[in-house]
Formats: structure tokens, sequence, C-alpha cells
């Protein structure tokens, strides 16, 4: 078993940042690759971004140049930090590991 623990959401302005957190309890195999999901009630949910285990990162289209995931191996943590954010970007957003979820973590953009 994992447990993944977000943390770093609220409430924030448009054009506004936000960093988001997230820790997990081990490390599987050697393998750091992690990422963060966001899901608004009803809707699928999407990859927002990924980072592997080689540092490789990947961005869904509409937050490229505003989000960047970084990681802190020696702690097991993934951060996501959200820059000139827009009420699209409204969501819970879950962190990822393997098959594990973390519990999610409301971002609320206003206007």
């Amino acid at each position: 078993q994992v447990q993944l623990v977000e943390s770093g959401g609220g409430l924030v302005q448009a054009g506004g940042s936000m960093t988001l957190s997230c820790t997990r309890s081990r490390t599987i195999l050697g393998i750091s690759a992690m990422a963060w999901y966001r899901q608004i009630p009803g809707d699928q949910r999407e990859l927002v971004a990924s980072i592997a285990t080689n540092g490789t990162t990947k961005y869904l289209e509409s937050v490229k140049g505003r989000f960047t995931i970084s990681r802190d191996d020696a702690k097991n943590m993934v951060f996501l930090q959200m820059n000139e954010l827009k009420l699209e970007d409204t969501s819970v957003y879950f962190c990822n590991y393997f098959n594990y979820w973390g519990h999610g973590t409301l971002v609320n953009v206003s206007p």
C-alpha cells in the first residue's frame, strides 16, 4: 500500500499562483514517476502534468507555460506550481503514483 497526501489547495483569484504538494508514503521499485490529475464532478479525470523517473515532464496543453511539476525524491514529494490561474483551472486535483490516488485537494479560482 502507498498513501498519498496532498496539500496546498484553496481559494485563489484569477491570475494568482498556488503550489500543490503531495507526499507518498513509500517508493515502489525505485520508481519516482508521479502525476497530477484534476476532475470536476461529473467530468472525466484528466492528466494535468506528469514527471517520469528520469525527470521528463508532460503537460496538458491548456496548462503549458503556466504550471510546473517538480519532485523532491529525498522527501518522496511531488509539487505542482500553478501560475496565471484561470477560472477553468477550478477543479479537484489528485496526486497519482502507480494505481494509487490521493484524496484530492480543491483548487477554486475566483474572478
